[in-house]
């Protein structure tokens, strides 16, 4: 066993895009477990959108000089509790360090599933599904045959509402992307009929040519100029489902988008937000649907998986900056298949 513990704290305030200096590798004694808890060596961390909005001063962000949160998958080392049993595997959100000390009540065990990898649990079967299921079956309640587009539909959200849309009987699946690689991603391997890379301005003649006959769902990531398009591109009783808007995490003053707002009225349009949090307990009906398709291979995992607790602040920079296909996560070491990585049938791509 390790006899120190490494984790990561925010230690200054972010004025546009991040960068690893605003980052810091702390070096502690390894954790004691107190009588009921359990001490927990981090083996798969999430890096995600959300974090950046963390990172300024708004309620509920980081603490700054503090170790840094995020969902984080782990084994069970060391245990003063009968609830918690060495050599279990368990989900907790205590983020981006080494190790973590925790109570039975601040961590969930993950069943190991057969034809189902960990890394399942922070991508299709973790939050990032979790984002996408209850955002098509909740809030834009997806009906059989109906026209969808995805902005950064390439991303984890994105790439997991692509997949589900299908399994779910969608119509015409139109995405956008930042590149030709990843939209050769979506059209191969996720199913899209028609992708465009958002570099291509403007997103209304982008999005008119991918999706001619118009839209009945948009599920939006970005914001900005794609959420203007799909208003005008959207066909009576459309609904759009807003999950993020990546557009403006690291330009907070980007003008918001402009459409024609009578749209909204005159073709009974719907717009509404969410979040995750709020859905938990949909958590076992996510799981209900995908794994039985995760297991007949109906279903495939869109990852970029990075080894190297030490690169948790590149893996999250470099998915601020788009480098990821998929769900970025990123893998202990000695969970590291081989020492050659490449993309595998599984659908990760390792670096």
């Amino acid at each position: 066993m390790n006899e120190t513990a490494l984790t990561v704290h925010q230690i200054a305030r972010v004025h546009g895009f991040p960068t690893v200096e605003h980052f810091a590798f702390v070096e502690s004694p390894l954790p004691e477990p107190a009588a009921g808890g359990a001490l927990v060596q981090n083996l798969y961390w999430s890096v995600d959108p959300y974090h950046r909005e963390m990172m300024d001063d708004v309620p509920g962000g980081f603490a700054l000089d503090a170790p840094l949160e995020g969902r984080t998958i782990g084994k069970v080392i060391a245990s003063r509790t009968p609830r918690l049993t060495e050599g279990e595997i368990v989900f907790h959100r205590q983020g981006w360090r080494t190790h973590a000390v925790v109570t039975p009540e601040e961590i969930r065990k993950l069943p190991r599933i057969e034809g189902v990898p960990l890394t399942a649990y922070l991508s299709t079967l973790g939050g990032t599904g979790l984002t996408a299921y209850v955002g098509l079956t909740r809030i834009a309640r997806l009906q059989e045959g109906e026209d969808l587009f995805v902005s950064a539909a390439a991303g984890g959200v994105g790439t997991a509402t692509g997949r589900f849309a299908r399994l779910l009987g969608a119509g015409r699946l139109v995405g956008s992307a930042g590149s030709a690689a990843k939209a050769a991603h979506l059209t191969r391997e996720v199913g899209s009929d028609a992708v465009f890379d958002y570099h291509d301005w403007p997103a209304a003649d982008l999005l008119g040519k991918a999706a001619p006959g118009g839209i009945d769902v948009f599920v939006d990531n970005v914001g900005g100029e794609q959420l203007a398009a799909a208003v005008g591109a959207l066909r009576a009783f459309g609904r759009i489902v807003r999950v993020g808007t990546i557009s403006q995490y690291n330009t907070p003053g980007a003008p918001s988008p402009c459409f024609n707002y009578a749209d909204i009225v005159e073709k009974s349009l719907r717009m509404e937000g969410f979040l995750v949090s709020n859905y938990r307990a949909l958590q076992e009906e996510l799981h209900a649907f995908a794994v039985p398709h995760l297991q007949s291979g109906r279903l495939a995992l869109d990852e970029t998986v990075v080894d190297g607790f030490d690169r948790i602040v590149e893996a999250f920079l470099g998915m601020l900056r788009g480098e990821n296909t998929g769900k970025m996560i990123v893998r202990d070491r000695t969970e590291a298949p081989s020492a050659t990585h490449h993309a595998g049938a599984d659908g990760q791509r390792h670096t």
